[in-house]
């Protein structure tokens, strides 16, 4: 069985107890919480009790998101990923989601490498101060400031960082930027999601589009993972569905399940 994950944004509106118990329910070996998903964090419970909860389920908490911005440097950046760092260690994380500035702005050439190796080389020694990953999300809409994952990974190589700091494969953004390398030796996780639009041009793709992954998909979710594994990728794939038709369904567990099934059965018949 391929270790299926579950990420936050794919069930926004259930409380993390209640996630932690779909994805159980699964079969997955971990979840990524987020910060971003409006009201308290984890319900107003102490980090203590979320970290119980994960480890009475077995499962765990692969990462924390996210670092906004974190590609745009400065002493107020340093004390929010200080303060996301804290809370990721008290739950138990084993990282953090690092998104790079998405406006239009340090988008230059010269200018966006010089803003992320300036700003990784601050967050090495602070996630290992911690014990934590950094998950370097590159994204593939135009106006992101980190698009590459060679250039992520050049970088990290630089700072000698590949200890710590990992890429996110994700397949969504991946078709974005029209595919390219994969780099699975650096990845620390996978998230997939499911395109079915066709009316849809690849550049006016937004989050909103992200549904699960089943047989219609057009990014070739499989082919990507089986990409990644045959480049000796063994980490979780962790599902993260932005659409909205996902978010309303009253239960999304069957839906998950067809899915997980999908890409389980697709993944058996490649190994025969």
């Amino acid at each position: 069985m391929l270790p299926f994950a579950l990420n936050h944004m794919t069930a926004p509106r259930l409380r993390y107890d209640a996630f932690l118990d779909l994805a159980k329910g699964l079969g997955c070996v971990g979840v990524e919480l987020r910060n971003d998903l409006g009201g308290a964090l984890f319900g107003g419970d102490a980090p203590a009790v979320v970290k119980a909860a994960a480890a009475q389920r077995g499962l765990r908490i692969l990462g924390l998101a996210q670092l906004t911005m974190f590609n745009d440097w400065s002493e107020a950046k340093r004390a929010e990923g200080e303060a996301l760092m804290k809370i990721a260690a008290a739950i138990g994380a084993e990282g953090i989601a690092l998104i790079p500035r998405n406006d239009g702005i340090g988008c230059e050439d010269g200018v966006r490498q010089a803003a992320l190796k300036a700003s990784l080389k601050e967050l090495l020694p602070m996630l290992r101060a911690h014990g934590l990953k950094g998950m370097v999300e590159p994204l593939g809409f135009e106006i992101c400031s980190l698009r590459s994952k060679a250039e992520a990974v050049e970088c990290i190589e630089e700072l000698d960082g590949a200890d710590t700091l990992k890429i996110v494969h994700d397949t969504f953004h991946h078709h974005l930027v029209g595919g390219g390398a994969m780099f699975p030796e650096h990845t620390g996780i996978v998230h997939v999601s499911g395109v079915v639009d066709a009316s849809v041009k690849v550049s006016d793709l937004r989050d909103g589009h992200r549904i699960l992954v089943d047989e219609r998909d057009l990014m070739d979710n499989v082919g990507q993972i089986k990409r990644l594994r045959a480049g000796g990728y063994s980490g979780p794939i962790s599902y993260e569905s932005f659409a909205t038709e996902v978010h309303e369904m009253p239960d999304v567990a069957p839906a998950l399940r067809r899915s997980i099934a999908f890409i389980q059965s697709r993944e058996e018949a490649a190994a025969h």
